[in-house]
């Protein structure tokens, strides 16, 4: 292994295993922590975040029935009152977790040689950036075409059948949110994982060109598995997936450890 230059050096202090327990309580304590604090916070908010994430649904169902009111339903005593619980927990993950990853920075940074740190750095601020936009993507574009799609089903009074209309439930409604979410959220994480992999030496630039056939079919498996049974959402996952795994590519050319003969040259 080569030695480190005598300017990259470890932060650290030699501590024994007892202070280490105690640094990772500290950092274990502040996040739970910010968790609560946070969690807590979007109880008092959380039918106008719940408002939030059902407004697509909301416009959607308000258009299709010509301008009358429509509703969201609870058939379960308790379905309410967890539902809200669970939207508490979604938003103080969310607004916690900078801080949660300060804290693991922290634990982890006085180890790391200072080129570590450097190179580790822009990964960690890409990674929460990148799940922003998953999310955006689902919210603002995968939503709207998704529940079009199945509210188009509805059949409305004297259309020669029997009335159906949607009665959708507040649980099941946040649950596919929720999972739709997180779903982009992490898919669009590709690009920093696959870039921190050819930093390390993992994968490379070449191999990533050469796969990417059976990349384009596992995203569109992917995209099958983990998004609706329904065309316009399938499609909009697979499509960014495809352009991001085209960008992974020219990431990983940027970052991936260059040949011998190249550094020698």
């Amino acid at each position: 292994m080569a030695k480190a230059p005598d300017e990259d050096v470890i932060d650290d202090k030699p501590m024994p295993l007892l202070d280490h327990l105690v640094e990772l309580r500290t950092r274990l304590m502040w996040s739970l922590g910010a968790l609560l604090v946070t969690v807590i916070g979007c109880w008092f908010a959380s039918q106008h975040i719940y408002a939030f994430l059902a407004q697509p649904l909301v416009d959607i169902l308000v258009a299709q029935s010509g301008g009358e009111p429509r509703r969201l339903i609870f058939t379960a005593l308790t379905e309410a009152f967890f539902t809200y619980l669970k939207v508490s927990i979604f938003g103080g993950m969310f607004i916690s977790f900078p801080i949660i990853a300060h804290q693991v920075w922290l634990f982890i940074a006085p180890g790391l040689y200072r080129s570590e740190k450097r190179a580790l750095l822009p990964f960690l601020v890409a990674s929460p950036v990148m799940f922003l936009g998953g999310a955006a993507l689902a919210y603002y574009l995968i939503f709207p075409a998704a529940f079009t799609f199945f509210v188009s089903f509805e059949t409305p009074a004297g259309a020669g059948g029997v009335p159906i209309q949607l009665e959708a439930k507040v649980g099941e409604y946040l649950d596919l949110v929720m999972k739709l979410i997180f779903a982009f959220g992490i898919a669009f994480q590709m690009p920093v994982a696959l870039s921190l992999m050819a930093k390390v030496g993992i994968v490379s630039s070449k191999g990533l060109r050469g796969a990417r056939r059976y990349a384009i079919v596992g995203i569109f498996v992917f995209a099958a598995i983990i998004t609706p049974p329904d065309p316009m959402s399938q499609i909009g996952l697979a499509i960014p997936l495809m352009g991001l795994y085209e960008l992974s590519i020219y990431a990983a050319r940027l970052v991936e450890p260059k040949p011998v003969a190249e550094d020698e040259a």
